[in-house]
């Protein structure tokens, strides 16, 4: 059944598809929301969860680099279940995940049961992780993808930045992460205050409709067609011939399809996988999962380290804010160039800074100069992280795979991203005890190499059609 596609119905004109487009890119950032607050919501936690459990460094960065471990499943899996049973059945059973674990882990009866939920509320963020940048890139017309995609970063933020707000809030509101409220510890109410996004976050993926790629590859053109019109508008036929023609109807894509005999995997889905890692190795979950007890460790009290952790969140949002203005002008590669030369800059004063830390009276201090030099460092390498590597990563993983694979291939770097996530947080607390500068170094090496490797790999994708480069992919690989 052929659709004129050459007028539009009422209502349907640019500004009113833009707004549609938005809202559904919205919606489905709205996991990136709670992916935010679940893995940084843990900050304020930390110290109360050392004490309640009696833990020690060790089991402290597993009890909390856990969840990174089920963010790797969640990823991994995530691709299949959206290629299975829909985008949308994907996002609904994150919320539920999500929901789970917030009750769950505010109402543990040993660390061990903790990790569990924490574990539970991993998957949820893993499955998020590779939902949100695939819809969005599937749902948003090429000239404003970047800006669209970055909302997913956008909402990370926002859920970090709230979840520290919180934090604050309910810690000062009780006297302390470990002072008793309403019949709850502090700290219980910090991760149960996740149950409430995580209902919205359900409720809202009844609102959006199906990505039109995902009813292109089961058939359902007409519904297809039906979404492109509300998101896209104008020759609407020769979009979704052109997105028919670049997925195949008859093929589930699967990991088995990113293999290759020479290199073990399709050189496209090995950029993705070294961006994921070399995102998390340049040491930014540090500070949005331990910034807290960072700062009580150099000598700064509970409340003001927690008030440290909230500020670095405003310099978070204002570099997020900025790269979704950004993006869609200055493009993806130059983007992330500079924000990894401005990393490994603030990194090397920050290594400078924490090797001048001393004791006094039994407590670690971080003495003028030293102290301002750290926080102005962490800070500003935060703004740099969040105008490029937060947010562009992320946008290129959910627009530079081929159509035929994007799911799977989306999955596996986002896996690797929660591992790489997994070995720097579990690894912190105890390299930190060691040598808190040595560890910074490392940081410091990682953020030079990303230079390296985005003048060298990556290819920039601003202004072009998923389809283009889809073609651009698969020339290359032939």
């Amino acid at each position: 059944m052929s659709v004129d596609s050459t007028t539009d119905p009422p209502g349907s004109g640019s500004g009113s598809r833009s707004l549609r487009t938005a809202h559904f890119a919205v919606v489905a950032a709205l996991g990136g929301f709670l992916f935010g607050y679940d893995t940084a919501v843990i900050n304020g936690a930390v110290t109360a969860i050392q004490s309640e459990f009696q833990i020690g460094a060790v089991v402290t960065g597993l009890a909390v680099a856990t969840a990174l471990i089920g963010s790797a499943l969640g990823a991994w899996s995530a691709g299949t279940l959206a290629d299975r049973y829909g985008r949308l059945a994907t996002m609904r059973t994150a919320a539920v995940l999500f929901l789970l674990s917030a009750i769950g882990s505010a109402l543990p009866l040993s660390v061990w049961d903790f990790t569990i939920w924490r574990l539970v509320g991993g998957v949820a963020v893993g499955m998020a992780s590779v939902i949100a940048p695939a819809y969005i890139a599937e749902i948003s017309p090429a000239g404003n993808r970047g800006r669209l995609g970055s909302l997913q970063q956008l909402a990370i933020v926002l859920g970090i930045a709230i979840s520290q707000v919180v934090n604050w809030g309910i810690a000062g509101a009780a006297g302390g992460s470990e002072a008793p409220l309403l019949g709850l510890d502090a700290w219980q109410w910090m991760l149960a205050v996740e149950a409430v996004p995580a209902v919205l976050y359900g409720l809202l993926a009844f609102t959006i409709p199906e990505s039109p790629r995902y009813l292109v590859a089961r058939g359902r053109i007409y519904s297809a067609h039906e979404v492109l019109s509300t998101t896209e508008g104008g020759d609407v036929e020769a979009r979704l011939a052109e997105i028919q023609d670049s997925v195949a109807n008859d093929h589930r894509p699967q990991v088995r399809d990113l293999r290759t005999r020479r290199t073990g995997l399709l050189p496209i889905v090995w950029v993705g996988i070294v961006l994921s890692v070399l995102q998390q190795f340049v040491g930014i979950n540090v500070i949005f999962y331990y910034s807290s007890a960072l700062w009580q460790s150099v000598g700064i009290d509970e409340s003001n380290s927690l008030l440290l952790s909230l500020s670095t969140q405003i310099f978070n949002i204002v570099g997020t804010v900025l790269a979704l203005l950004l993006l869609d002008r200055v493009g993806r590669r130059r983007l992330l160039m500079t924000g990894s030369a401005g990393m490994a800059v603030m990194l090397a004063v920050a290594t400078y800074a924490f090797g001048h830390a001393s004791t006094v009276d039994g407590e670690p201090n971080l003495a003028d100069p030293y102290g301002p030099m750290a926080l102005i460092a962490a800070h500003v390498f935060v703004f740099f992280f969040a105008i490029s590597w937060g947010p562009v990563v992320w946008v290129l993983l959910g627009e530079m795979f081929p159509n035929r694979f994007r799911a799977p291939a989306l999955a596996v770097a986002a896996a690797a991203q929660w591992l790489a996530n997994f070995t720097i947080t579990a690894s912190f607390p105890p390299l930190s005890e060691i040598n808190l500068s040595m560890t910074y170094l490392g940081y410091t090496v990682f953020a030079a190499v990303s230079v390296w490797f985005v003048f060298k790999w990556v290819p920039e994708t601003k202004g072009r059609t998923l389809e283009d480069m889809d073609r651009t992919t698969l020339t290359r690989a032939s």
